[in-house]
């Protein structure tokens, strides 16, 4: 039963990176008291303020149910607000507040940080790019497998 090796299989290599990845991330967060997913959620409002959790849940590929509960936390940290939409108040609208758009500023040079700390000789900018545009291609090709199913 090869199959069964761990070493056989495709979903470990990608969630031990995922996990090896956040842990580079967290000393960054800590900085500014904020976990992963909400540094996550933080990226998706610098890029568009005001929408609905559906559309924050949707773009991070996450349940509404999970959105939710970190949502709250942030609110309490007063890095965002939500408000019911006045047009469909079934639709809950997430806002930054200030310290959360201050916090962009901030966060900005993580992404630069995190590269530096990858030595050029190790890991080429091109090989990252090119892991990435593959990373996305099975991201949607999942998606769209999970959406027929529904």
């Amino acid at each position: 039963m090869d199959q069964l090796k761990l070493d056989n299989q495709i979903c470990f290599p990608m969630y031990a990176a995922s996990r090896l990845i956040i842990r580079e991330y967290q000393p960054h967060l800590d900085k500014l008291g904020i976990t992963y997913p909400q540094y996550l959620v933080l990226l998706v409002l610098w890029e568009e303020d005001g929408i609905s959790v559906n559309d924050i849940a949707h773009k991070l590929i996450l349940n509404t149910n999970t959105v939710t509960p970190l949502l709250k936390r942030m609110e309490t940290l007063g890095l965002v607000s939500r408000i019911r939409s006045e047009e469909d108040e079934r639709k809950v609208i997430v806002r930054l507040t200030e310290k959360g758009s201050i916090m962009k500023a901030e966060a900005a040079h993580i992404p630069y940080s995190l590269m530096a700390d990858i030595s050029p000789d190790e890991l080429k900018m091109e090989e990252l790019v090119a892991m990435k545009i593959k990373l996305e291609e099975w991201i949607d090709f999942l998606k769209k497998k999970s959406e027929k199913e529904l």
